[in-house]
């Protein structure tokens, strides 16, 4: 897909974001647990969403989509096999893991990958008493129950949380995770657990307790919308000087972004389950360091999310100060800001973790395109508000997990021409 953007417009309405898709992906891996009727509502229908249900339906889930609505049952586990093919997009297929080995006590997955990506996977699978066998590329695993285990996961990895709790659900009578990720998604992860008939104490904490179910049970959840597209649409929307309101949203889910935010110069209003983003006047840093202005950190959930990173960088651009982005979690997610310079950002790129960003300047148009999932959203921000005219290519990448983000841009006022490939 390719678009063409015309900067500048300002935008105005009400913006419905899509559920989050890394919550749905989640969710339709614990309905592969049991053989009962799993229900999920506002599911988004997103590249990356669609990809797992065609995974799933291979390992013998039999599902019905209508009006957003998923109705999914997996009365057998019809493969032990995970292909390259399932795995190369996304490592999201490691979430039916658990199920196979659960049902059918042996998996094997194939990568086209670096394993060294998977180390703090490999290791909690290790550190439950799964054997793991190395072959290239092939990983042979097999599990038995165990009564009681204790395990701390290298790093808060996302991935890694879901990948136990949902073994730990399936397996051990009584599993004990420290240094757990606790993102909103896996918080909605361990609600449906339960409601399918887990025990889980610490729900959305670092320190988790989970005792598997007797039997699963069927379960209903409807999926929470997106924080990342929200706090996406609420940095395009100011750095536009629009007036807009988003809804649904999950009021605590959005109170550090928009505090952050509030640092680079955006004043927000959040209202139960409504966030207002009214027309900005000049945006200017809030507190003065000695070198800096402000200085913006990612951390593990509750703080400041590293999938915002590249968007809050944008944001800086237009903000009155200098600005310190400090990505501590990744390496290699600051390197998208040579495009930002392409479009005339002062960005000073310290180290792979660092970026000094001085504000304000104005973007121009030019020709980019999107090598990376993450990236996607912000430097469509950029195109934005640039002034001129912008060509953004393999742009379907900013809808893997953003479910229909560009028509209700345009719906909004953005000027985006869309060519599909």
């Amino acid at each position: 897909m390719r678009l063409t953007v015309k900067g500048q417009a300002a935008l105005k309405g009400t913006y419905v974001p899509g559920g989050n898709s890394n919550e749905a992906i989640a969710l339709i891996a614990a309905s592969l647990m049991t053989d009962a009727r799993v229900t999920l509502h506002n599911l988004p229908q997103t590249n990356a969403v669609t990809q797992m249900l065609a995974t799933v339906e291979e390992l013998g889930a039999a599902y019905t989509l209508q009006d957003q609505t998923l109705t999914i049952q997996t009365n057998k586990i019809a493969t032990r096999t995970l292909t390259a093919q399932h795995t190369s997009q996304s490592l999201a297929a490691l979430l039916t893991l658990p199920a196979i080995l659960r049902r059918r006590h042996h998996a094997t997955i194939e990568f086209d990958v670096s394993l060294g990506r998977l180390h703090t996977h490999l290791t909690a699978l290790k550190d439950l008493g799964i054997r793991v066998d190395v072959d290239g590329q092939t990983l042979t695993l097999d599990a038995q129950p165990w009564e009681q285990k204790r395990i701390i996961l290298l790093e808060t990895s996302v991935t890694a949380t879901a990948l136990t709790c949902l073994l730990a659900s399936g397996l051990g009578q009584q599993t004990t995770i420290y240094n757990a990720a606790s993102e909103p998604h896996l918080r909605a992860l361990q609600e449906l657990l339960v409601k399918m008939g887990v025990k889980i104490d610490g729900i959305g904490s670092n320190l988790l307790h989970i005792q598997q179910a007797e039997s699963f049970g069927a379960a209903e959840q409807t999926v929470a919308p997106s924080y990342t597209e929200i706090a996406s649409i609420t940095a395009i929307s100011a750095m536009l000087r629009g007036s807009v309101t988003i809804t649904p949203i999950v009021n605590h889910d959005m109170t550090l972004i928009t505090k952050i935010y509030e640092q680079l110069g955006v004043g927000t209003l959040l209202e139960d389950d409504k966030l207002h983003i009214p027309e900005q006047n000049t945006f200017q840093t809030t507190r003065i360091q000695d070198e800096v202005d402000i200085e913006i950190d990612t951390a593990p959930w509750p703080g400041f999310p590293s999938d915002l990173v590249a968007i809050t960088t944008v944001l800086a651009t237009q903000t009155q100060g200098t600005t310190l982005i400090h990505e501590k979690l990744y390496n290699n997610r600051l390197l998208f800001v040579d495009k930002l310079k392409s479009m005339g950002a002062q960005i000073v790129l310290a180290d792979p973790h660092r970026a000094v960003v001085i504000g304000k300047t104005t973007l121009r148009g030019d020709y980019i395109d999107t090598p990376d999932v993450r990236i996607g959203m912000a430097l469509l921000a950029a195109a934005l508000c640039a002034k001129g005219e912008t060509t953004i290519d393999r742009a379907e990448l900013i809808e893997r997990h953003f479910e229909g983000v560009i028509p209700k841009l345009i719906a909004l006022g953005a000027n985006i021409e869309i060519e599909e490939a």
